[in-house]
């Protein structure tokens, strides 16, 4: 601490006020109940009380609530013992261990200070104070006190009271509007009730969460990552932060959420428009790279359902910042027909250790050893798609390719629209089984098996979607006997590995409007410092 001027500001246990500097020194310890050495130094300390408290102030700032009143009572104590319990003095003071003892001149300025109990430093102490109060020594016997005994920490340097003491400091980097819930509401309800939840509970984002949140990422709380529409709300670190909170992120998730944001509010990806539509699309994040074992995400068992605290937390993250940022609410701009489950959240890894062929992130041009999240806009999925007795290479390509004729309706072909394949390692395996089984190939396997004649297009009886009839008879035989593929071109076919090696059953996410009259999946790099 140097030559700084200390200052303190607390009420003793029977409610008086007593503050620093005074127009005297001062002799303060900061002390807890339960500490064995707080308890050795008590009694040394109101010998010193007695000897020199008319000349100085000595002081006792204990940190134990209730019990600093057992503490008094156990050592008969005459000296005030200060209400620390909150430990706002103790943060203040930069106190590590109790006892800490501070000798401060009359403008509040150090003169020594110790910790724990060290016989000789006492020793040295007591007479110091003998020779510049001008009175007699304190009568203690040295010879009966340890010649050395250690301090406990300090209750502030608890991680749930630290974290909190910071948060509300001065200087803290925490800037968002502070919401006061009254001590009788429940705090879960409060927060329904406002509209911040997404229909799940929520975790209270108190000062201190976030605080430990924010200690996930190196960057400014207060950088604008992203404008979120439709409200064209800033989406500082801090306020992802205090969404990731929210959704029960870990601090350790939130540069993937950063990330993911950064991704989502991109004019290619165009979250507004995937927010507002009737057809109900939503967000699909897919992290690759070594984040994924990091922070502990599911690739295998049970991918893209519950049961993983990541996998589910990020993605909800990043619906919530939306919500609560960008203010895309159900029912406000957001008026999806049917809705959607992956509304809630829709992340997983990719399963690159089991995957044959470059990962996602590698085949969008980033490194191996790069930790990204892409993100898709889906309107449907995940669409098992079962085959349990292909043993054929082609044959297995065949029936993924078959899977995706249900992407926004069997009958329509030659569609600009973007499939996510998930493909489970089973049916990689059969995949391999004759050699390798390029992704290219598989994506041109896919268009084979789905081409049909542009006469299966054309309205009928059985359905009204696909091309007027009036409109296939200008075009005439010939041109109604051409091939189409299910898709305008392989380009629109992307290709993942996830999921346990036990079972044959892989899945597919069908897309939204693509282009730039829709989404474009965006991929970012997660900054990790």
């Amino acid at each position: 601490m140097g030559s700084a001027e200390l200052k303190l500001s607390l009420d003793d246990l029977t409610g008086k006020a007593h503050r620093l500097p005074q127009e005297r020194p001062s002799l303060i310890c900061f002390v807890k109940e339960d500490c064995e050495t707080c308890n050795t130094a008590a009694p040394v300390l109101e010998a010193l009380h007695g000897a020199y408290g008319s000349e100085m102030a000595v002081l006792l700032v204990a940190q134990s609530g209730e019990a600093n009143a057992v503490f008094a009572d156990r050592h008969g104590l005459t000296m005030p013992v200060l209400d620390d319990t909150a430990c706002t003095a103790a943060f203040e003071w930069d106190i590590e261990s109790v006892p800490s003892v501070f000798w401060l001149d009359a403008e509040g300025k150090i003169e020594r200070q110790f910790e724990g109990f060290v016989r000789t430093d006492w020793e040295t102490l007591t007479a110091d104070l003998a020779t510049a109060s001008a009175l007699p020594a304190a009568q203690i016997d040295w010879s009966s006190l340890p010649a050395w005994r250690p301090g406990c920490g300090s209750k502030h340097l608890d991680p749930s009271v630290f974290d909190k003491l910071q948060a509300e400091a001065e200087g803290s980097p925490i800037r968002a509007r502070r919401i006061e819930v009254a001590p009788s509401d429940d705090v879960a309800e409060f927060m329904f009730d406002q509209g911040f939840s997404d229909g799940l509970p929520l975790v209270p984002p108190t000062p201190e969460r976030v605080m430990r949140m924010l200690g996930g990422t190196h960057r400014d709380p207060q950088e604008v990552v992203a404008t979120v529409p439709p409200n064209m709300g800033e989406a500082t670190i801090e306020k992802i932060a205090i969404n990731a909170v929210m959704a029960g992120c870990k601090p350790e998730y939130l540069p993937v959420v950063i990330a993911a944001v950064e991704a989502a509010c991109t004019d290619e990806f165009n979250i507004h428009g995937v927010t507002a539509t009737t057809m109900g699309a939503a967000p699909v994040m897919i992290v690759n790279g070594p984040i994924r074992e990091r922070i502990g995400m599911n690739k295998g068992l049970a991918a893209l359902g519950s049961g993983n605290r990541a996998n589910a937390t990020i993605g909800r993250a990043l619906r919530l910042v939306v919500r609560n940022v960008g203010g895309a609410t159900t029912g406000g701009v957001e008026r999806s027909v049917l809705g959607n489950p992956m509304k809630y959240t829709m992340c997983f890894a990719e399963n690159e250790e089991r995957s044959p062929w470059p990962a996602l992130h590698v085949e969008r041009g980033f490194a191996a050893e790069d930790s990204v999240v892409t993100l898709f806009a889906m309107t449907g999925g995940p669409v098992h798609i079962v085959d349990q007795t292909s043993r054929a290479p082609e044959q297995i390509a065949g029936s993924l390719g078959l899977g995706l004729e249900g992407v926004f309706l069997p009958k329509l072909r030659n569609l600009p629209v973007d499939a996510l394949l998930v493909v489970c390692p089973e049916h990689i395996d059969t995949l391999m089984r004759e050699g390798p089984y390029s992704k290219e190939r598989l994506r041109d396997r896919i268009q084979e098996v789905t081409m049909r004649p542009l006469s299966d297009m054309v309205q009928n009886e059985d359905c009204g979607a696909g091309i007027p009839p009036e409109k296939a008879a200008e075009m005439g035989p010939e041109a109604l006997a051409q091939r189409v593929p299910k898709f305008a071109g392989t380009e629109y076919i992307h290709i993942v590995v996830a999921g346990s090696d036990a079972g044959k059953f892989s899945s597919a996410f069908h897309g939204w409007a693509t282009g730039s009259v829709g989404s474009i999946a965006v991929s970012k790099k997660i900054d990790l410092g």
